[in-house]
Parts: structure tokens; sequence; C-alpha cells
């Protein structure tokens, strides 16, 4: 089967850059920023890029690629096969700690999630699904995210989004941070995306990610039963950058009627 192979790919892929990940630990990175000065990008960053889209135009020279580091293709549309790439998902962690980062690498036909793997390289923690096939932690099956109510759940949410700032009403947010049971901020939307997968966390919001970001954690939290969408409730656009939220159905539903429904977003 076609996918069973891509994914095979992948997994090997995906393992071979951590270790080169976990390889320059011990160098020196040339950092620079893009479009602000916490907008980092590093040589690490570049190089592993590069690696998959060698990789993948080896293998299947077909199919097209979307990076965060510019080095695929420019896209149009999402027909056919595309890899949709993020390197280092938490490049600001990396730099900082050499830890709460990931690659996230998610496989899409035609507009729809086929694989996405999230690996977490300092621990070793690689979260693949095939749609139709299952979610795992390396090759242990997660289980079905759980239904939770408001008051029980813990959110992932950056604290920018509750202080006054240029996307959204911060208001808005301040009562859900209320009352929620707690929220966390782990500066990796591929991480924080696993982390509903797996129940570690309930919901995650997020105001303006790119497709890199969403892709592969999109295929896994909708595999184990989740709700992934804008902050709108609608189909997340995998050509643009848009607002994210993921997390279990009733929480999702709950979230979008009684703190989200007047937003601007």
């Amino acid at each position: 089967m076609k996918w069973e192979d891509i994914n095979a790919h992948a997994k090997q892929w995906v393992k071979e850059a951590g270790e080169r990940i976990r390889l320059s630990f011990d160098t020196t990175l040339n950092i620079q920023t893009k479009t602000n000065a916490n907008d980092l990008v590093t040589n690490i960053d570049k190089e592993i890029e590069q690696f998959f889209i060698k990789k993948i135009r080896e293998v299947y020279p077909e199919h097209k690629i979307m990076g965060e580091e510019g080095f695929g293709d420019e896209l149009r549309s999402l027909d056919g096969i595309v890899w949709l790439i993020d390197p280092i998902d938490g490049t600001m962690n990396f730099i900082h700690q050499q830890r709460n980062f990931a690659i996230s690498l998610g496989v899409y036909e035609n507009g729809i999630g086929k694989i996405g793997l999230i690996y977490d390289v300092v621990h070793d923690e690689l979260y693949h699904a095939i749609r139709g096939k299952g979610a795992y932690i390396n090759e242990k099956p997660i289980a079905p995210v759980k239904e939770t109510t408001v008051k029980e759940s813990i959110i992932a949410l950056n604290a920018t989004w509750v202080m006054e700032n240029h996307r959204i009403d911060h208001n808005l947010m301040i009562p859900l941070v209320k009352d929620v049971r707690g929220t966390r901020s782990y500066g990796t939307a591929a991480l924080e995306m696993v982390f509903v997968a797996t129940g570690r966390v309930d919901a995650y919001l997020s105001m303006r990610l790119s497709p890199w970001d969403f892709a592969a954690g999109t295929v896994i939290v909708e595999e184990l039963g989740g709700v992934v969408t804008n902050l709108r409730g609608e189909k997340l656009d995998f050509l643009s950058k848009d607002s994210l939220f993921a997390a279990n159905p009733s929480l999702h539903q709950s979230i979008l009627k009684d703190y989200l429904k007047n937003g601007k977003f």
C-alpha cells in the first residue's frame, strides 16, 4: 500500500533528522532573524529542511513540498501529494533550551491529511498517524481523546493573547483563562497539538500559525477523535496562515459557543 510505504520512509527520515539535530547541540549555531527580532531561524533549521527535500525528491519526485524555510515549491493549490514540513518547530526553544521543540511533517493528498509525524527529538518520542489506522507514540497506541468540561480543563494558550495585542480583543480570552483549571504555554505548536491528542492538555488555541505548524498535528488529533478548526470554528486552510483551535469535541463546542462567538479572528 502506497501510504504505508510513504509513512515508513517518512519515519526513517524523521529519525535521521532528529539524530542530526542532537549532534548539533555542541556546535555553535548561526542564528538569524526573519520577520522580527523574535522570529528566529538557524543554520540547522535550513539544513534539516534541505535534508528532507533531498530525500523526498529522490524517492517521490512527483510529490510537492511546502517547507517553512522556503526551500520547497511555491504552491497555489494542494492538488496531488504535498509534504508540509517544519524542520524545527519551536526554534526559540531549540536555541535557548535545547528542548521543547519538534520536527513536524504532514503528508496531504488533494488537501486531505493522510500522514502526520511529530518527533520530540530530545525525548525520542515519535507521534505518528496514518488516517484511518490509529495514532501512536513510538509504537504504543494512543487512546482516543476524552471529553472534558471547561472547569476541568488545562488549555495551552500563549500569555500574549490575554494582554492587549493587535490580533484580537484580549478581553475575550480573560474569562476563559479564569474559568479553566489551568493554562500552559510550550512555545511549539506541534507539541501543543500532540499534547491535546494525548490528553496532557485539553485544548490549544493560537491566533496565527502557518500550515506547516499544524498540518501534522491536525492528522494526529483528528485520528483520535479531536476537533481542529480555526477560532471561528471553520475548516483550516492549508495554503495560508490562520488561527488554530484544537480540542476534544465537547470542549471545542463549549469554548466556541460561550467564549469565542463574538470574536473577530
